[in-house]
């Protein structure tokens, strides 16, 4: 990648993002080298993952929505970072502020709107709704482990009390069980909050760590404790920043459709890019 490149620094509730735009950079400048370096939080910008919006490729979108995680490995699709690129498409001028955003990826169309300031909301594909997976090599205290692919593969598990997961040890043992299709999965736990919404933590593969947030995340974890009768739609999920993600859905059969999340999607600012260190021992 050249130096003198134009990026986006965004944000969606803590889950941060360095977007390109597709007119100018190229799927193949974003090499799993530069992606970790970019991402690096001393030496680079700091993300956790890497967003393009490259030109449409199918008729009625406005862009194809390319991700790459911190490591450099691509992703299908990213939540929050959908609803980043959303805002940052009508900064962009790819698509009208107040109008729909629709957008290709790797897991279908999705489309996207802006829904009041600094937040987005996106309209994700149908997806199968989760299954049990009682096999995952849960502890004490980890209950009712569920797989969800809203997109992404997700493994959510409900627990008592969030802050006691120790979840740097449990989200690498669990993101690679066997029990879970290849490639793994993000592993997610929710519990109840005091009034009635419920709390959420991530850990997130390809950034192989917790995030502040997740998107899809969410959106699996409110499946799941629809499917287990704990929850009705919407269901409002804190995440770990703080900050609010909000999901609603319609069950079909053995489907969720109308799958909507709304969140932050907030552009922090615009830099230029330098030299970044790609080589280091």
């Amino acid at each position: 990648m050249r130096a003198g490149v134009v990026f986006h620094k965004l944000t969606g509730s803590g889950n941060d993002f360095v977007a390109f735009d597709g007119r100018d950079v190229r799927p193949g400048d974003l090499t799993p080298a530069f992606v970790a370096a970019v991402c690096d939080r001393r030496h680079g910008v700091g993300a956790d993952g890497v967003i393009l919006l490259a030109p449409a490729t199918q008729p009625g979108t406005h862009f194809t929505f390319h991700f790459w995680n911190s490591d450099g490995s691509p992703g299908p699709m990213c939540g929050n970072g959908a609803l980043c690129a959303t805002r940052l498409a009508t900064v962009l001028q790819l698509a009208s502020a107040d109008g729909e955003v629709c957008f290709s990826t790797e897991s279908g169309v999705h489309r996207g709107r802006l829904a009041g300031e600094n937040r987005s909301e996106i309209q994700l594909p149908d997806c199968e709704l989760p299954i049990a997976r009682p096999a995952v090599a849960s502890i004490a205290g980890e209950r009712h482990p569920m797989v969800s692919r809203p997109s992404v593969p997700h493994l959510v598990l409900e627990v008592d009390n969030l802050d006691e997961v120790d979840l740097p040890a449990r989200g690498l043992r669990l993101r690679h069980d066997p029990a879970l299709d290849s490639g793994g999965a993000n592993v997610n736990w929710v519990a109840k909050a005091a009034d009635g919404t419920w709390r959420m933590r991530t850990y997130e593969r390809g950034v192989e760590g917790e995030t502040m947030a997740c998107g899809t995340g969410a959106i699996a974890c409110a499946l799941s404790l629809g499917v287990a009768g704990y929850a009705d739609s919407p269901v409002r999920l804190w995440t770990r920043s703080g900050l609010p993600l909000d999901v609603s859905w319609v069950r079909k059969g053995s489907q969720a459709t109308s799958i909507r999340l709304v969140g932050e999607g907030r552009v922090v600012f615009r830099g230029i890019l330098g030299s970044l260190p790609t080589n280091r021992s």
